[in-house]
């Protein structure tokens, strides 16, 4: 019987560089050619220009003092400056840590105090916050934050401070290689301080070549970018995979937003447009959705969580994106380990995460025992390969519980994998719920109330209880100007999916807890479900 497991071949072999040496390349043969457009901010670069911009903000660095390996902060929303500092960070070895757009004061200290950053860019703010009051507050508690670079204010006198730094440059950028750490991503743990994923050249910058290479992006490809820098998804798929293939990047705006995504789409004709599915799921609700042609699209990306089906049939018709891919995979491999491919059969394409990418082995293990199952059957998703971190930034206990000795990434999810070698993602190993001895994984749930004609989106989740250890509850969000009650839900599951699988509680939303990326955040769905439903005690008892 064949057994979970596959490796990626392929013809292309992977890239030998620094992603500096790799940009440099893709400068010489699109020169003149756009790089990036920043619909928010009005700003234009071709690749000559991005490689200008991106060397005089190098040389300031340099000028301010900034090492290799040296720790260098960016907290900001998506602005061409993020894009900027991203390449003149790789272009001079120092490591760049992302952080995250929505951290308040004590998660920023911690980020600033655990990665050492000595040099933090920042924007003036985003959505309310005030980062500039905010990185007061903390810095006097921070002896090894020695500068703090406004982006606002600052950008260009960091730019003219580098003239004259050529020469170290250009001997900075001949002492790196391509296995040295160039980023580390804070993962938005559920429990916990967040954990620095630390990634190199190698890793990112391979990881977006054969995310590009399965779209068949090109030159004359123009990919809409809205998912958030700070995350593999914007940097890495989005940047990277755009960088090594002379396409365009195209940013809509600091934050998502779905009009401005659609206005960006139809003004920049882009080719490519990437997104988690609740994104797409907005786009296509939105009252406006029919005024902008999208017809320009042809490929791109839902990744993240989870896509419905019935979602993904709408963006290949509603939205002209007949190539569109799904891509899986997570912050600590860099971060796509399955994708399915442009040409993959329809039902491919709408029920799999697709198979193993490009020189990355995956395998499905029972978590009991770490044997690999038999196809078909479900498990814990490992993944293994260049694509892997070389581990979480100072925290090497953290690191071996992930990464076991053999160097296979436990991801915690729960996959099967069929005849094929497709991956499907039946839902974590910590959601899966168990209801009287029944394992229910909410995602074959959700998929069911997908196919009700007034919901528009569905989560599913277990909450205590006290008779069968958990019960199902499902939040769900219906579609502009529909209405639907309790009743009509239960109607709408009996006799179509097991009776121990129907929802015991149901939730209506107007919008879900989420991370910046998008990720719906289900322990804090269940956190609100047990005090509101009065079921703390039983959590307790």
């Amino acid at each position: 019987m064949a057994t979970s497991y596959a490796s990626g071949t392929s013809k292309v072999p992977l890239l030998g560089e620094t992603i500096g040496e790799n940009l440099r390349r893709t400068v010489e043969r699109c020169h003149d050619r756009e790089a990036l457009v920043v619909h928010s901010q009005k700003y234009r670069a071709t690749y000559g220009q991005l490689w200008d911009a991106t060397g005089a903000i190098a040389r300031g660095l340099l000028a301010r003092g900034v090492a290799k390996g040296d720790r260098v902060g960016l907290w900001s929303p998506n602005r061409y400056e993020w894009v900027i500092a991203q390449f003149a960070t790789a272009r001079i070895g120092a490591i760049l840590v992302n952080v995250n757009p929505a951290y308040r004061t004590s998660e920023l200290e911690y980020v600033l105090r655990q990665a050492e950053i000595s040099i933090l860019l920042i924007a003036r703010g985003f959505r309310g916050a005030d980062y500039c009051a905010m990185t007061a507050e903390v810095r006097p508690r921070l002896e090894r934050l020695r500068d703090v670079i406004v982006l606002d204010d600052d950008w260009d006198a960091l730019a003219a401070a580098g003239r004259g730094h050529d020469a170290a440059l250009a001997t900075r950028e001949s002492e790196l290689a391509f296995d040295d750490p160039i980023n580390i991503q804070y993962t938005s743990g559920t429990t916990g301080f967040p954990k620095g994923a630390t990634l190199t050249h190698h890793n990112i910058l391979n990881n977006g070549f054969f995310v590009g290479e399965t779209l068949r992006l090109g030159p004359d490809d123009r990919v809409c970018i809205p998912v958030p820098f700070y995350h593999c998804f914007g940097m890495v798929m989005g940047n990277l995979g755009c960088t090594t293939h002379g396409s365009t990047m195209v940013i809509p705006s600091e934050g998502f937003d779905p009009l401005v995504v659609l206005e960006t789409v139809a003004a920049e004709r882009c080719t490519t447009l990437y997104g988690v599915p609740t994104m797409f799921i907005a786009e296509l609700d939105h009252p406006r959705f029919a005024e902008f042609d999208l017809s320009s699209l042809r490929t791109g990306i839902m990744a993240g969580s989870p896509c419905p089906v019935e979602v993904m049939k709408q963006v290949q018709t509603k939205m002209y994106m007949r190539e569109v891919t799904i891509c899986y995979g997570m912050t600590e491999t860099s971060p796509v380990s399955t994708q399915s491919e442009t040409d993959d059969p329809l039902d491919k394409r709408v029920s799999t995460v697709g198979r193993v990418h490009p020189h990355v082995e995956v395998k499905i293990v029972d978590p009991a025992t770490g044997r690999i199952v038999p196809r078909g059957s479900s498990g814990e998703l490992c993944t293994r390969g260049y694509s892997v971190m070389l581990g979480y930034w100072r925290d090497p206990e953290a690191t071996h519980r992930a990464i076991d000795d053999a160097r296979w990434m436990h991801t915690g999810d729960l996959a099967t994998m069929d005849g094929d070698g497709y991956v499907n993602i039946v839902g974590r190993i910590k959601d899966m719920i168990i209801r009287g001895g029944e394992n229910i994984y909410p995602r074959e749930v959700e998929e069911f109330l997908h196919t009700h004609p007034a919901i528009s989106e569905a989560q599913v989740i277990g909450v205590p209880s006290v008779k069968y250890g958990e019960e199902v509850m499902a939040w769900i969000r219906v579609k502009p100007g529909a209405t639907i009650a309790d009743v009509e839900l239960v109607a709408h599951c009996q006799g179509k999916i097991a009776t121990y699988k129907i929802p015991r509680y149901w939730r209506l939303v107007d919008e879900f807890p989420m991370t910046v990326t998008g990720k719906i955040q289900k322990y804090k769905m269940r956190e609100i479900s047990i005090r509101e439903l009065g079921l703390s005690e039983v959590v307790t008892a």
